[in-house]
Order: C-alpha cells, then structure tokens, then sequence
C-alpha cells in the first residue's frame, strides 16, 4: 500500500533566508506546482492525501476543488506555514471545511513540529501524521519514536517511512539527492518490511527553483527541481504501478487498521 501525500503550502522558502517574499508570490508558485502535481497524479489514476494549510485553501479555492473533484483526500496543514502555532490545528481545521464543505480528518503540522495529540482529538481528527522518525540531528531526530504506525492518547499516528536500518529518511529531500534507482530500491525495502509505504512532497519542489538564485534556496533542494521533479514523481509511480502497490489514502489507512 502506497500512502502519498503532499503538504499543499503557500512557499515561504525565501523568508526562511531573509528574503522579503509576499504570501502572493508564495501562492503563484504553490499553485502552479500543485497543477503539475494533479497532473501527475490523474495520468497515473492514482490517488493521494493533500495536507493544505488554511492560507493556501483561502487564496486557492478553485485548486481545492480540483483536489476534491479529482478524487483525493483533503487533510490539514495548520493555517499559515511560516508562522505555525500549537493551537493551528483547530482553525485549519474550521477553514479547509468551511471553503471545501467537507469533514476532514487528519492533521499534519508545519515542518513536522509536534502537537498535543489529546487536543487533535478533541477536535475531531482521526490521525496525525506530524513525525519524520529518521535519524538526522535537529527536528527530525527521533529515534525514540516508533518506525511505523502507533496510537497515542486515542489518536493514529503515521510516521512517514524511513528505513528499517539507519531510519534513513525516504521523502521529497532524498528524492531529490539519490540516484532514483537507489532511492526506488530503498522504497522496495520498507514495502518488503512494513508492508505499507508513507511519503510526502511540496508544490513548491515542482517549480524550477533552479532558474530563481533571488530565492537563495539550498542546493540539495533546488537539484532536479521543476520539471526534472516531476519525471520523477512519475517514474516512482510507475514504478510502484509496475509492482502491483496501491495507491490509498491516509484515511482509507486508518479504517483498514481499524477494521483487523
């Protein structure tokens, strides 16, 4: 089982390096890369679960419709991403409802921060997916944390994959940096272990970041931006297809784990 996802988030990568960057042109670059993304997506027939932050969903309703209208599911991703605050998840929660008319039901915190999972329930979500268990020095240093999925204080949490030696990390980053053949080999190996495969990327990665030095992002994370990202998002696809893997949602994880 393949549990894709994309934290869908105005880019604010320029002001992390000091760069007077305004929420409309975070927007315009968001939106386009979330197209290319639900193009990806629809010539592949597969599905995916959408973490959208509450500005996003505010300056992009018709994006939110598409999402919905093209059969994915529509998750949380607080309310504005440079700034995420503890109590985010509540607001988020009542915005992306309120513009998509629908219950959502799962939550995932700007740059993996942590949250009071007792609070997201309280709210009404079903899961978090707010953990990185990887072995990297900073915020994506948990290696006390489980692997794969666990319940704590009544709510599902789903780490996204690493490996199941090193807990090296296989999202957008490392798609970005590996050879595809190693990373692809790397994905083989947690399906094999867990049985199940959690990932998740950014519209803003789609966009050739590479032709914008004004933005002063990192090298390791404007290589094969644009549209060499997107042959990329392909190939994993297909090669997923190819190994007869489904694609599901991350709810459809949880009423499955529910179910046994």
């Amino acid at each position: 089982m393949i549990l894709l996802s994309f934290d869908i988030e105005e880019f604010d990568g320029p002001r992390e390096h000091g760069v007077d960057y305004s929420l409309e042109e975070g927007m315009k670059v968001s939106i386009e890369g979330t197209e290319l993304i639900l193009d990806v997506l629809k010539a592949n027939d597969v599905r995916a679960t959408f973490f959208c932050t509450a500005n996003f969903a505010e300056n992009a309703p018709d994006v939110m419709m598409r999402i919905l209208d093209d059969g994915h599911e529509v998750a949380c991703h607080g309310v504005d991403h440079f700034e995420p605050k503890e109590t985010d998840f509540e607001r988020s929660k009542e915005i992306v409802e309120r513009i998509c008319g629908i219950t959502v039901t799962g939550y995932r915190q700007p740059r993996m921060f942590s949250v009071v999972e007792s609070e997201i329930k309280r709210v009404g979500y079903r899961y978090n997916s707010s953990l990185n268990p990887a072995f990297i020095p900073g915020r994506y240093m948990n290696l006390k944390t489980p692997r794969t999925w666990f319940v704590k204080d009544g709510v599902m949490q789903i780490p996204a994959s690493v490996t199941p030696w090193f807990r090296f990390p296989l999202f957008w980053l490392s798609l970005h940096n590996l050879p595809e053949s190693v990373y692809h080999w790397m994905v083989r190996r947690v399906l094999k272990k867990d049985g199940y495969f959690v990932t998740y990327f950014h519209p803003w990665e789609f966009y050739d970041l590479k032709d914008h030095p004004e933005f002063k992002m990192q090298y390791i994370i404007r290589k094969n931006s644009g549209q060499d990202m997107v042959k990329r998002l392909d190939n994993l696809i297909m090669m997923l297809k190819r190994n007869n893997h489904r694609f599901i949602t991350y709810n459809e994880f949880v009423d499955m784990v529910n179910d046994k």
